[in-house]
């Protein structure tokens, strides 16, 4: 028996999530395992990453039960029939996924990655970075880099070009170490061992091609973010904050979360403008510190490819908790909520898994700010301007997450940090958002209502209302908890944690998806929750009496991947209280908007997946069954009514046009510091 068929062999021998412990692959010593040849290595060729991942055969019953989880889970995503055929801005968005998992399902796959691939794919084309499909078997188990994250600059003839980035050798010779040597040895005989010459290099083609037939390519596939424009500003290098510290992101040329490409050819201008060079620049992938180790297919297999104890939910009665809340690849539980449960109200969070990030990729110290001030901690750091940088005195925020290890804390931070701005004399902010996404709802309501003051945009919510979809099964869970499945209020679903569109709460009995609100969606009949209104007010810290600054005077930046409780933020901001929106680096002749993508609140299956348990329904002909592997999946469960034309259209189907593109040239691209000074100086 070869390997191959012994790997296939183990596939087979589980029994429900739990997998025969007896029953182990016989590897044919004459044939070469390709999963044992790089077993442990750190680096490795994409291809040779890849004849690991495509070593294992499709399994029926694997392909079913994953395919059979996303169709019953998707039931609860509200965009479903909106992302049929999406409107302006985001016409490009016309996904029917449920004909698509169909599509999959009948179709032959190579290889079980292969089959990964493809279901990616679908869900990727819903343009969601909330509703999402991931293995971690596969996904972000590598990241495969390349040595020249790329910008896009613009000269001092206002014209744009695709330009290897300045910092490109810092950065890479800081963060790959001796591995630098293997592309060194790579450039072409004019170039061998001289890898720092190509940053700041003009990029003339990739693979033979005009530089943004690359950047649309890639725009056309990454999904995540909705607007064509944050997706083409994807591709290149962006920087961010996290708790730990500044941080670097390679843009998805540079750093992509599966093996699938083995090879860039590039044309150069270099800096002096006189030569032009050719490179063929292998991509290279690194193995995640957070996986198994492994020393053949069937360890590995086992090892890092099948359901753990935080895939699926749970009955909240029968157990204790075990879903995963952390986006990290390496998922820890957390305990019983029943067990340690307070008359706190319920912080909710909107969650997305982005596999293209490595968080562990610093900024270089002399490209971060410095000094930041009171109040500063984590994901919130806040900075005054040089006073010679503009008349009137700015302060600036920079928040990298609306989430943190504690949610009292980043509440105090954000209060504390922005006080002590006004203090300092600060009569205008800049908040930076730069890849800011996920995090705390009510945070989002927090830093809007501390801002702008109490006022009918902030009180008695400084956010919008929204609305869940309401399928036969959703129904079945309200109806259930309502007559008393849920008595310590648990779930997600129990009416206590809601109030009615007036802002009054539901009575623990309020069947509150009854009757449903019936609409037709691109055709396609489907049903809702009626709205829910504030979920955040009384806050647990007392807000200041008064505005702490004018919001016409607050400018608001990203490169547009502003997501979730982000969008949240920014769009209460700038169409409530005027605030300015600005996009940096955006391509000139698309259209940027300031949101990447808006999640009313968005949730993983073990959330949905313990609803559905909790409430006695798990072998209901609707209910998903547990994912049989190391999988990962996302909804949008809540979406926000808009504030233009709040009646009929949705906040994340409506145009968050931003006020301004600002354009980075060389001296200040991944600068944060130089970004803001030149904000200030040009439209403060």
């Amino acid at each position: 028996m070869n390997w191959r068929l012994g790997s296939f062999l183990l596939c087979l021998g589980y029994a429900g999530s739990v997998w025969a412990s007896g029953l182990v692959a016989v590897i044919d010593s004459s044939q070469i395992d390709p999963c044992a040849a790089i077993a442990n290595k750190t680096w490795v060729s994409p291809q040779d990453a890849r004849a690991c991942f495509s070593s294992f055969p499709v399994v029926p019953d694997i392909k079913a039960n994953i395919v059979d989880v996303l169709n019953k889970s998707l039931a609860f995503h509200t965009s479903v029939n909106y992302q049929r055929q999406a409107p302006i801005p985001f016409e490009d968005i016309h996904e029917d996924v449920h004909a698509d998992l169909a599509r999959v399902s009948s179709q032959d796959h190579s290889s079980d990655f292969d089959l990964h691939v493809d279901l990616v794919q679908a869900l990727k084309r819903l343009v969601d970075g909330h509703c999402f499909y991931m293995n971690l078997c596969y996904d972000s188990l590598y990241t495969t880099y390349l040595p020249i994250p790329l910008v896009l600059l613009t000269d001092e003839l206002d014209v744009q070009h695709v330009h290897i980035a300045p910092e490109a050798f810092k950065v890479s010779s800081g963060e790959f170490g001796e591995e630098l040597d293997f592309w060194q040895d790579a450039l072409p005989e004019d170039l061998r061992g001289k890898l720092e010459l190509l940053s700041g290099a003009e990029v003339l083609s990739i693979d033979g091609d005009a530089p943004f037939v690359a950047v649309n390519g890639s725009a056309v596939q990454t999904g995540r973010m909705q607007a064509f424009g944050t997706r083409q500003n994807m591709f290149f290098a962006s920087y961010g904050r996290t708790e730990s510290g500044w941080v670097y992101y390679f843009g998805d040329f540079a750093a992509q979360s599966l093996p699938l490409r083995d090879l860039v050819t590039l044309t150069l201008q270099m800096q002096n403008g006189s030569d032009v060079a050719f490179a063929n620049l292998p991509y290279r992938s690194r193995l995640s510190s957070a996986v198994e180790p492994w020393t053949n297919a069937s360890t590995f297999w086992a090892n890092n490819c099948l359901a753990t104890n935080s895939t699926n939910g749970v009955n909240l009665y029968a157990q204790p908790n075990i879903i995963v809340e952390s986006g990290e690849r390496q998922q820890q539980p957390f305990t019983n909520p029943a067990l340690a449960r307070s008359t706190r109200r319920k912080h909710h969070k909107n969650e997305l898994v982005d596999a293209s990030l490595a968080l562990n990729i610093e900024l270089p110290s002399e490209m971060a700010p410095s000094s930041p001030l009171k109040g500063s901690s984590g994901v919130s750091q806040f900075y005054m301007l040089n006073a010679t940088v503009t008349d009137t005195p700015t302060g600036v925020l920079m928040l990298g997450s609306f989430s943190a290890s504690s949610f009292d804390d980043l509440q105090s931070s954000l209060l504390i940090g922005l006080q002590n701005l006004k203090e300092k004399g600060a009569e205008q902010l800049i908040v930076d958002v730069a890849q800011t996404w996920t995090g705390y709802i009510c945070i989002a309501h927090w830093l809007h209502r501390i801002i702008a003051g109490p006022k009918d945009t902030t009180i008695p919510q400084a956010g919008l209302q929204t609305q869940t979809r309401a399928s036969p099964l959703a129904q079945l869970i309200v109806k259930n908890i309502a007559s008393g499945a849920d008595p310590e209020n648990l779930l997600l679903y129990n009416p206590l944690n809601w109030e009615y569109a007036n802002n009054t709460p539901f009575p623990g009995t309020e069947n509150w998806l009854q009757p449903p609100v019936k609409k037709t969606v691109n055709g396609v009949e489907d049903t809702f929750s009626q709205r829910l209104g504030d979920e955040c007010q009384p806050f647990e810290m007392d807000p200041p009496a008064e505005p702490l600054f004018d919001a016409k005077k607050v400018v608001i930046i990203s490169n547009g991947r502003c997501a979730s409780s982000c969008s949240l933020f920014s769009i209460t901001m700038a169409k409530g209280e005027g605030a300015t929106t600005v996009v940096v680096g955006g391509k000139d002749d698309i259209p940027q908007q300031y949101c990447g993508v808006v999640g009313g609140q968005s949730i993983r299956f073990p959330n949905i997946d313990t609803e559905i348990k909790t409430a006695g329904l798990k072998n209901h002909t609707l209910a998903p069954p547990d994912f049989i592997t190391n999988s990962l999946h996302g909804i949008t469960w809540r979406l926000g009514f808009g504030i233009d034309d709040p009646r009929s259209r949705r906040v994340k189907w409506q145009d968050h046009p931003a006020d301004v593109n600002f354009p980075l040239t060389a001296d200040i691209v991944n600068k944060p510091t130089a970004i803001w000074e030149e904000i200030a100086k040009t439209l403060l």
